[in-house]
Formats: structure tokens, C-alpha cells, sequence
């Protein structure tokens, strides 16, 4: 009976084992199988790329779920280190495996807390050991919450190129979150992108010579004096966009900061004209400044008093557009200036003419008016009078283009001055009918003074009648009216 049992046992365990071997028979021909499959020809290099294609909010779960596919992709996503560097620190597990996984390569933490941290978050156990790896930092949550966050940064960071610090949720500005110089143990040179929205920061920081955008916005006010301080220190300024209350003070007179590298300059609220007056602003940059249009005035800025402007200093073209968008775009030989009116309130035609008479427009050769920008009389003769130089007058959409006319006619509309002297293109595209013998009379009256008009466009879709078509041609050289 024992030899029969122990006989049993044999078999029982000969059977396991031809079991397991018949078990395992299929996985080398599954991989083989796998292997000459046509996705699998893909050079793994090439494959390790496809992440970087993808929606950035799918790209976590995705690269996860490539994991799932078979063990050669599994092994494959895994050991590319880059797939694994982007975390946000929910999930403590998760996030020692994405540490894991992304060895030594720099990393990117997004962080989110929306209602009170604990002791025990993860965030506190991986921040502090992760500091030093980081590469990109976003962080966004309560002014509480934050500091509490901010508190962890204090070890230095030596790869962090980009910071984006966001407090608003909903706070008084009091509340703001406090950014004291122990951030990143006070060293923040190796950043080259800063955003700070709804966060308090004495500024300056020292050392920011890799630096090539900011972004402050409705951050505690900042002096003058401070910002040009810091501006010092970040000689690769390309990008500048500040959106809060700048204070005057703290700048001593005629001091001046060059931002060579400027490409745009983004600026709303506070009176920015007295930041600009610091500045030396190069050929070729973009500002785009949000003023209150006509008020509060902005004592003559730009471009009277800013010499340092070298893309304005000979104004070539300006550019009105009237309505909910509106905004004054001033063209230099090499740049641009745009002034946005304040969102959401609707600008006339006269509020903007206005405005535009309180600049140099001495040298200005082109103006261009439009977009629901439709002034009362005297406006446009008041605008256009200092134009000595203008050369081309281009009013696109334009309700009442008689006004224009009449002040462009020295025995109408400016009491037998010659306004614009040197005009030489007319471009009106009326919203409504255009009775064209005023442009007739106003041409006539221009080249019997010696200033002949050298082309006259007329942008409408009706037919105007021959007669009056050859009457102004008498005293233009090239007309075009009608379709």
C-alpha cells in the first residue's frame, strides 16, 4: 500500500511537470510571434517616441496603459527614464514608482491642493528628497496651502528652469501668498521661465541671468525701483508680461535699464507710462500696454517723451480701431506699440482721436482707421493737422468718412488750412452709401492749392455713375471706385 501511494505521488508530480512545460510551450511562441509583427519592427528609439505626441492631460494614464500591452513593451516604456519624469503627487505609491522609474533624469512636478494638507500628504515626504532634481515646478492652491508648500523648497534646485506659482483661489489679495529669498536657498539663477499670480514677493532676486520670461500678475504692488532692480539682474529678458498695481516710487530720476533682448512686453494696470520712461526699449519689440483710453491721461506717453524708444522714434503708421476691441497700434521702422483700451467697454472714434492727438505724430506716413471707429466732426481735423508727413489715409469700415473728407478740404472743413500737405493715398471703405462728388470737391480743392492726390480708392460694392468717376480723375492720378 505504501509503494502504491508513493508510485501515486511520482506520477502526480511527473504530470505537474509536463503541466508547466506544456504551460510555458506557448510563451516563446507568443514572443517570437510578437516579435515579427510589424509594430515591433519600429526601432525601440522610435517607439519610446510616441508619448511625445499625445494630449499632455491623457499622457500619464496612457504611458501606463502601454505597459499592459506585452512584456517586450512593458520592458521597453519602462526603461526609458524621460516617460516617467512628469507627477503630481497624489498618490504616494505612484510616486515612489515614478521616482523610481526616472532614475536621475530632471523632473516635473505639478502640485494642486484645493483644501488642507496634512502631515502625512505625500507631497511632504517626496518634495524635500526631490528638490534637487527638479526641472519644472507648478504649484497651485490655497495662500495656506502654498506656504506650507513653499516651506519644503528650501533646498537648493540646480535644474529648475521653469516656476509657475499660482494662489488665486478666490482670497482677498491680503492673503496672498509670501515668497521670501529662502526659496530654492535664495539661488534661482538657473530659471529661465518665472510666473507668480496672486503671490506676494518683495522682489529683487539676484542672479538671474538665464532668465527669458516673466510673468507677474495681480501680484502685491511692486516699485518701480524694485522691478528695474530686478531687471538688472536678467540681462536675457525676452518675454515680459506684468498685469498689478505698479507703485511710482523707489526709481531715482534719469536712471535708465536696458532690456536688450526684449521681444514683448505685455503691461496692464498701474501707470505703466512711468515704467516705460526707465527703460530702454530696442528696435523691433512688441508692447502691448492696456491704458484707460482717453483717461487718465498719460502725460504725452509714448513716444513724446521716450527717446529711448528707438522702434518709435520715427513713427511710421498708426493703426485706430474703435468698439469693444479697442486699441491704438503705433509702427515704427522696426516695431510696434499697441495700446488696448480697457476690456469690455466700447471706444468711439472721438474718444480715440483724442487720445491719439496727446503724441508726436509729426512723422507718422500712414494712418489706418476702422473697426467701428466712426468720429463726429472736428475730431478728425483736430488729428489729422499735426500730420505734416502723412502720406496714406485708410479708413476701413468707417460710418462717417465725411468728416475725414471735410477736414482733408481747405475750403470746407479747415477754415483754409491745408491739412496733411504731403497726403498722397485716399482709401475709404464706407459702411453706408458715399456721395462721391464730396471726395470730387475735397481733391479739387486739394490740387488747386498744389496738393494734388496721387490715388483715390473707393472699397464699396455699388456702382458709382461714370460721370462723377471721370470728374475725379481730373484731379487724381489713379482712382478706383465701386466693384
Amino acid at each position: 500500500m505504501k509503494r502504491t501511494r508513493e508510485l501515486r505521488l511520482i506520477v502526480i508530480l511527473q504530470f505537474d511537470v509536463l503541466e508547466r512545460d506544456v504551460l510555458e510551450v506557448p510563451h516563446p511562441i507568443r514572443s517570437r510571434r510578437n516579435e515579427i509583427a510589424p509594430i515591433n519592427r519600429i526601432p525601440p528609439e522610435i517607439l519610446a517616441l510616441l508619448p511625445d505626441f499625445w494630449d499632455a492631460d491623457d499622457r500619464d494614464q496612457d504611458v501606463i496603459a502601454l505597459t499592459h500591452v506585452c512584456r517586450t513593451w512593458r520592458e521597453l516604456f519602462i526603461s526609458y527614464s524621460s516617460l516617467w519624469t512628469n507627477f503630481d503627487c497624489a498618490d504616494l505609491d505612484k510616486t515612489l514608482v515614478y521616482l523610481d522609474r526616472s532614475k536621475s533624469c530632471p523632473i516635473n512636478l505639478s502640485l494642486y491642493r484645493d483644501i488642507g494638507l496634512f502631515p502625512h500628504d505625500t507631497l511632504f515626504q517626496v518634495i524635500p528628497h526631490a528638490v534637487p532634481r527638479l526641472k519644472s515646478l507648478s504649484v497651485q492652491g490655497t495662500p495656506w496651502n502654498l506656504q506650507d508648500i513653499i516651506d519644503q523648497l528650501s533646498r537648493r534646485a540646480p535644474l529648475l528652469e521653469d516656476l509657475s506659482i499660482h494662489g488665486s483661489c478666490g482670497f482677498e489679495p491680503g492673503d496672498n501668498l509670501v515668497l521670501t529669498s529662502a526659496l530654492c536657498g535664495g539661488d534661482l539663477s538657473p530659471l529661465r521661465n518665472l510666473r507668480l499670480e496672486h503671490v506676494h514677493t518683495e522682489l529683487p532676486w539676484r542672479n538671474m541671468v538665464n532668465l527669458t520670461s516673466l510673468a507677474l500678475i495681480q501680484t502685491s504692488p511692486i516699485s518701480i525701483g524694485q522691478l528695474l532692480d530686478f531687471f538688472e539682474s536678467a540681462p536675457h529678458l525676452r518675454e515680459v508680461e506684468l498685469r498689478f498695481e505698479i507703485l511710482t516710487s523707489g526709481a531715482r530720476s534719469g536712471r535708465l535699464v536696458s532690456l536688450a533682448s526684449l521681444k514683448n512686453m505685455s503691461i496692464g494696470g498701474g501707470p505703466s507710462s512711468f515704467l516705460l520712461g526707465y527703460l530702454l526699449i530696442p528696435a523691433g519689440a512688441y508692447l502691448a500696454i492696456e491704458v484707460e483710453l482717453p483717461r487718465p491721461s498719460i502725460d504725452g506717453h509714448p513716444p513724446r517723451f521716450l527717446d529711448n524708444l528707438g522702434n518709435l522714434a520715427d513713427l511710421t503708421m498708426i493703426k485706430l480701431h474703435g468698439g469693444l476691441d479697442s486699441h491704438i497700434q503705433f509702427n515704427g521702422p522696426n516695431g510696434e506699440v499697441r495700446m488696448v483700451a480697457t476690456p469690455g467697454i466700447r471706444r468711439t472714434g472721438d474718444v480715440l482721436l483724442e487720445f491719439l492727438a496727446q503724441f508726436d505724430t509729426t512723422k507718422t506716413k500712414r494712418l489706418e482707421i476702422g473697426s467701428d471707429c466712426s468720429p463726429s466732426s472736428g475730431f478728425p481735423y483736430r488729428a489729422l493737422l499735426p500730420m505734416k508727413d502723412l502720406r496714406t489715409l485708410a479708413l476701413y469700415h468707417c460710418e462717417t468718412p465725411y468728416t475725414f473728407i471735410y477736414a482733408l478740404n481747405p475750403n470746407v472743413g479747415s477754415s483754409g488750412i491745408m491739412v496733411c500737405p504731403k497726403l498722397e493715398e485716399l482709401v475709404i471703405e464706407p459702411q453706408q452709401a458715399l456721395n462721391i462728388r464730396n471726395v470730387i470737391g475735397m481733391a479739387a480743392a486739394r490740387e488747386s492749392r498744389g496738393a494734388k492726390l496721387k490715388s483715390v480708392s473707393v472699397l464699396s460694392q455699388r456702382e458709382f455713375a461714370q460721370v462723377d468717376v471721370l470728374a475725379l480723375k481730373k484731379y487724381v492720378v489713379h482712382v478706383e471706385c465701386g466693384r
